[in-house]
């Protein structure tokens, strides 16, 4: 009877092994793995997000100096989860598994990450939710991969195809939610697992209409910025002009988040201790500056709208460059790429400030797209992403300010992964 069974389950297991057959189309088994991960993903990042909605709704009553208490707390009990369920990492050793570890994420990590990273974001620190959707939607896809057997290439594409599914539900961007998820594997070879980008984009695509069903999700830009209308070959040269303040503040901010490292790391302390430290003094930022508070995803629409005055402008910019680095370097969990945005914002808002002859929407969109892309080498996928979130039509300009803030970030990337063991910098 067990040599029956056993046969019978070879049996089954070979023809999961065997392409669904279409004469005259493109159509195999893969495509319906890619499109079941991207399902699963949705259903995912859709329950993370209402969970998170009412979490932030619920710690959001407590206002004025209440916040410091609040925060402190959230991180102190982030800390404890970290500390008793497990480290789930962060951007760092996701990208490190995907490139050296087979393109295998470890699901044992999840819970910790869900929720560590709920009470981190929904308290108000300065990382959004993409960071955990990708580490949990990429997990995900090995786990499937695992099921159905699958090795190499087709492995680790799986495995990008959830951190894509993940990534795009967030930013409601398939095309550039998936290019992401490739170019932030590498800071030099941005397509280096080109073999995955179609296994990304199906995923992305059933993610996104799965996760905009359950939160209702539309069309159109999320933040509110004026149509530019293109008034010659000169706005190229603005671009690039606010493409090299962005990137001088995007420097900025990387020797910011590692002074601030050496600070946390100068005396060992257990997780929960520099998370209740690091709530403590998110939450004095919070008081003075509410709209640094949280990861930006509506504060950016308040910050335009808010008529801030220049010298309000550069403390927000300040002290929101300073909450991000202590949320990274404290061990509060999330991702730091709408609070760059939000960064970049601010920043082309000084500018038209000082220089009120601007096209407004032009120079926010490039100090945006320069901020971001010095810190995460990602161009493709960040001028896809600002048009997709802005409204901003025209691709040219914001490519222009992506690839100042590329070429012009330090040697060493920020994500200290997306540098292989024998890349040197003069590489």
């Amino acid at each position: 009877m067990k040599l029956k069974r056993r046969r019978k389950l070879v049996t089954y297991l070979n023809i999961l092994d065997q392409p669904i057959r279409f004469n005259h189309f493109v159509f195999s088994r893969m495509f319906l793995l890619w499109a079941l991960l991207g399902l699963v993903g949705g259903v995912i990042a859709g329950g993370y997000w209402i969970a998170l909605m009412f979490l932030t709704d619920k710690i959001a009553l407590f206002t004025g100096w209440l916040v410091i208490p609040v925060m402190a707390i959230c991180g102190w009990l982030a800390g404890l989860v970290i500390h008793f369920i497990g480290d789930p990492g962060e951007i760092h050793l996701i990208v490190n598994n995907i490139r050296f570890n087979k393109g295998k994420l470890d699901p044992k990590n999840n819970p910790s990450m869900i929720l560590s990273s709920l009470l981190c974001v929904a308290a108000g620190g300065s990382l959004g939710p993409e960071a955990p959707m990708v580490q949990v939607t990429g997990s995900t896809g090995t786990w499937l991969g695992k099921i159905f057997r699958l090795k190499g290439e087709e492995l680790r594409s799986l495995s990008i195809a959830g951190m894509a599914s993940g990534f795009t539900t967030l930013f409601g961007a398939p095309l550039g939610g998936s290019l992401f998820s490739l170019e932030i594997l590498h800071h030099k070879h941005a397509l280096q697992y080109y073999k995955a980008i179609i296994p990304a984009l199906v995923a992305s695509c059933f993610s996104y209409v799965v996760f905009a069903l359950i939160i209702q999700l539309g069309l159109g830009p999320l933040w509110n910025l004026s149509s530019y209308e293109y008034s010659g070959v000169f706005d190229f040269g603005f671009a690039i002009l606010f493409g090299i303040v962005g990137t001088a503040v995007g420097w900025g901010f990387i020797f910011c988040t590692k002074f601030f490292k050496s600070v946390f790391d100068h005396r060992p302390a257990p997780i929960y201790i520099k998370t209740l430290i690091g709530g403590v003094l998110l939450g004095i930022i919070s008081y003075y500056f509410p709209v640094t508070r949280y990861f930006s995803h509506f504060e950016i629409n308040e910050l335009l709208n808010g008529g801030y005055t220049l010298h309000w402008l550069a403390g927000i910019l300040i002290f929101k460059i300073l909450a991000i680095s202590i949320t990274v370097t404290s061990g509060w969990r999330g991702g730091f790429i709408i609070p760059l945005f939000f960064v970049g914002a601010t920043l082309g808002l000084i500018i038209h400030h000082i220089f009120p002859m601007t096209n407004l929407t032009l120079t926010i969109v490039s100090c945006m797209a320069a901020v971001n892309t010095c810190v995460t080498r990602t161009p493709m996928s960040t001028t896809i992403l600002l048009a997709t979130l802005t409204g901003f039509g025209h691709f040219i300009p914001i490519l222009f300010a992506s690839l100042t803030g590329y070429f012009l970030a330090p040697r060493i990337p920020f994500i200290s992964s997306q540098m292989a063991e024998s890349d040197g910098p003069d590489n």
